[in-house]
Order: C-alpha cells, then sequence, then structure tokens
C-alpha cells in the first residue's frame, strides 16, 4: 500500500534533493534544513519513497490532499523525563513568586515515585507518550532517575522501554536522602549493582553533572562504567552555572551535552570541534527563570544544536515541541529554519539516528502536517495547536488530513 501527499505548500526535507541518498554527504543522515515548495511524497512501506515537485509525483494507492499546508519530518525529542509519579505544581508557582531554581526538588518526585505502583507510573507515562505524539513528537528519549533504588530505577528503565527504544539510565541524577552521609557508596551502587540491574533495558546512560549533584570525576566514573555495560553517554551539563559537565561530555564522546546554559569560550570550542549535541532545553529556561543559553553563539562556532523539551514534573513540565522551537527563536536568537532542524534532525544527531529526523529517500515515514503554509507558523503563531495530523512509520496515528 502506497499512499501520495499532494498538494504540499512547503515540504520540509532536511535532505539533499540530488542524490538517491537521505542528504548528509557519506553518512546517510540528514544534512542542512531543506524544503521543496508546490510539492509532494509518498510513503510505501513506512518510509520514504519519493519526494518532488506535485507536478511529477507517481501514482499511489492513497492520496492525500495537503491543500496548500505544510509538512515537516516528525520531531525527534532528545531528552525527556516521563516515568514518575507526583506533580510540583507548588514549586513552579513559588518559583515565579521569586524562589530561585534548584535541584533539590527532584527529592519530592523521587519520594512519589518510590510509593507509586507499576500501574500508576505506566499510566502516567503512556499518557505523556500520547500527549507528546499528538503534538508531532514521533520518536522521544526517556530517562528514569527518579527512583534512585536499585529496584526503583531497574523498574523506570522497564516500563520506559515500553515505550520507546531511546531509554536512558540516569541513576546519578542527584543523591537521594539515605546516602547523604555517603556519596561514595551511591556512586559504587549508581556503577555497580544498579547499572547491571538497568544496562539490559537502555541504550544510554546519563549523569547530572552539576552543583548539588555529581562533580566532574564522579560523573566520568559514571558514564565509563556505563560504556563498560555497552550503554552510550550523554550528560546534564552546566544548567544551573558554568562547570566541568560539557568538558566530561566531549571526553567520555557523549552524543550529547544537555542544558548547556552556561558556557566558557572552552566549553563552545570543545562542542564545535566534535561529534557531541549541544540539546538545548529552552522550556527550562522559561519555567526556571534562569538565561537562555545562546544558541546563535554556538551556531556560529560550527556546533550541532538540537532543541527538545525536557518533559519533567519540576523543572519544565511541557510536551510542547512547538512552544520550544517558538522559545528558540524568540529567545535563543535561531532562525525559525535553525529552530525547526534542531528539533528534528538535530534531535536525530543527539540520538545518533539516521532514519528519523528527514524525509530523504529511505527514511522513516514519521511526519507532520501543520495546518499552516510553512514551518515558521510554529514560532509565528505561538501556543496554537498548529498540529493536524501525525504519521508514524507511514500510518496515521493522530488527527486527520
Amino acid at each position: 500500500m502506497s499512499t501520495l501527499l499532494t498538494n504540499i505548500g512547503e515540504l520540509v526535507t532536511n535532505a539533499a534533493q540530488d542524490g538517491p541518498g537521505t542528504g548528509g554527504p557519506d553518512t546517510g543522515g540528514p544534512g542542512a534544513f531543506a524544503a521543496i515548495a508546490g510539492a509532494a511524497l509518498v510513503i510505501e512501506d513506512g518510509r520514504v519513497a519519493w519526494t518532488g515537485p506535485a507536478s511529477r509525483a507517481p501514482a499511489a494507492d492513497e492520496v492525500v490532499d495537503a491543500r496548500g499546508r505544510a509538512v515537516l519530518p516528525g520531531f525527534v525529542d532528545s531528552h525527556a523525563h516521563l516515568v514518575f509519579a507526583g506533580e510540583r505544581g507548588g514549586e513552579f508557582a513559588a518559583r515565579m513568586a521569586g524562589l530561585p531554581y534548584q535541584a533539590g526538588g527532584i527529592r519530592g518526585t523521587v519520594a512519589a515515585t518510590r510509593a507509586a505502583s507499576d500501574e500508576m507510573l505506566r499510566a502516567n507515562l503512556r499518557t505523556l507518550a500520547a500527549e507528546l505524539l499528538r503534538q508531532g513528537i514521533t520518536t522521544f528519549e526517556c530517562k528514569s532517575g527518579y527512583g534512585l533504588t536499585v529496584d526503583d530505577e531497574a523498574r523506570s528503565v522497564k516500563l520506559a522501554a515500553e515505550v520507546t527504544s531511546e531509554v536512558t539510565y540516569l541513576g546519578a541524577h542527584v543523591l537521594p536522602p539515605e546516602f547523604d552521609a555517603d556519596p561514595a557508596g551511591y556512586l559504587d551502587l549508581v556503577c555497580g549493582p544498579m547499572l547491571q540491574a538497568c544496562a539490559p533495558h537502555a541504550r544510554w546512560v546519563d549523569v547530572f553533572c552539576e552543583r548539588g549533584a555529581f562533580g566532574a570525576d564522579a560523573a566520568a566514573a559514571v558514564l565509563a562504567a556505563g560504556k563498560a555495560a555497552g550503554l552510550q553517554p550523554r550528560v546534564h551539563a552546566n544548567q544551573l552555572g558554568p562547570g566541568p559537565g560539557v568538558q566530561v561530555a566531549v571526553t567520555a564522546g557523549a552524543a550529547s551535552a544537555d542544558h548547556c546554559t552556561y558556557l566558557t569560550d572552552a566549553d563552545v570550542a570543545a562542542l564545535a570541534s566534535s561529534a557531541t549535541v549541544a540539546t538545548l532545553l529552552p522550556g527550562v529556561e522559561f519555567c526556571t527563570q534562569q538565561p537562555y543559553p545562546d544558541a546563535r553563539r554556538l551556531l556560529a562556532a560550527g556546533g550541532t544544536v538540537a532543541v527538545a523539551t525536557d518533559c519533567n514534573p519540576g523543572s519544565c513540565f511541557t510536551s510542547s515541541m512547538a512552544f520550544c522551537v517558538a522559545l528558540a527563536v524568540r529567545e535563543m536568537h535561531m532562525t525559525t529554519s535553525e529552530a525547526v532542524w534542531a528539533a528534528t534532525a538535530g534531535g536525530a544527531r543527539a540520538l545518533r539516528r539516521t532514519d528519523v529526523g528527514h524525509l530523504g529517500i529511505g527514511a522513516r515515514a514519521d511526519l507532520i502536517l501543520l495546518d499552516a503554509p510553512s514551518h515558521a507558523y510554529l514560532a509565528y503563531r505561538p501556543g496554537v495547536p498548529l498540529t493536524a495530523a501525525v504519521w508514524q512509520a507511514g500510518q496515521l496515528v493522530a488527527g486527520r488530513p
């Protein structure tokens, strides 16, 4: 069964149009932002089979008329914390009233998550996963990190694996209260029994390298242990202030350094000269009233930037990538095309995926139909629900054309 989407006002492909592959020279992955006006796209066997001018579109079994609207690759959310119980609305209200953000609020979520049943955690997780999908997020990463015991972290990654293949073990989130007097003992647990219980169900290992969490040496130890167990590294870095997180990430060959709110010139240079993606999370700055990262500085240096939601109950409880794109444009000095690329192909780079984030030939047919003529409307009309329909692996999974 083949499907032709035709009469597309703007088709964002993020892929070169002059070759048989998906765009990135010698990589098979997405290149720079790319779009076709007056376009069409053919889906076959869950993959993109053809793109080009609507006037030259081949025949297909089914035809969908986009009526001049824009089609984008499905968003790729490379940073989310969805396995949790409880809520922290009061904490948010206090911040808006002037209380500064501190990472210690995570402990409240830890207590609620530990007390929750598997059924409660699964129900909340599936609700949030469906919420992401309705808004066009067709690929997402999901972290543990709110259990902080062997059993609770293991059940967190197992639950996450029910809804995504991009599961991250984040036992090194914060120090749980029972280890306040024994941080070395907790580090041994994270790198030992907890890792052994979680590694079979995860792809990634993460660490919150920050004051009040884990220092450079501890973070490096966590990443090394994770790599030895077959997990790939990523790092929460430089969120609350200048620190060693970015350098730890680049040294470890991490796929991404996430947050990057406070960067030195050396941090920017390290990111620009490495394969580590700077994943920016503007929703966090909106919700914590901290300064926004300067994406323009990273881009000017040659760094690769992703935009993600960081959906979590404490510092950023949004599942809207469109909102994050609008913030990236307004507050992080990105163009509309840069922000959309960062939320699609950039997220794919941060997850080291070449099959998503673009609509080149052979890509997985994950795409969004907007109730708008171009990608710019995501920032031009902030807060307006523009996602009309979502396809995942070629199947219509949300909305209607």
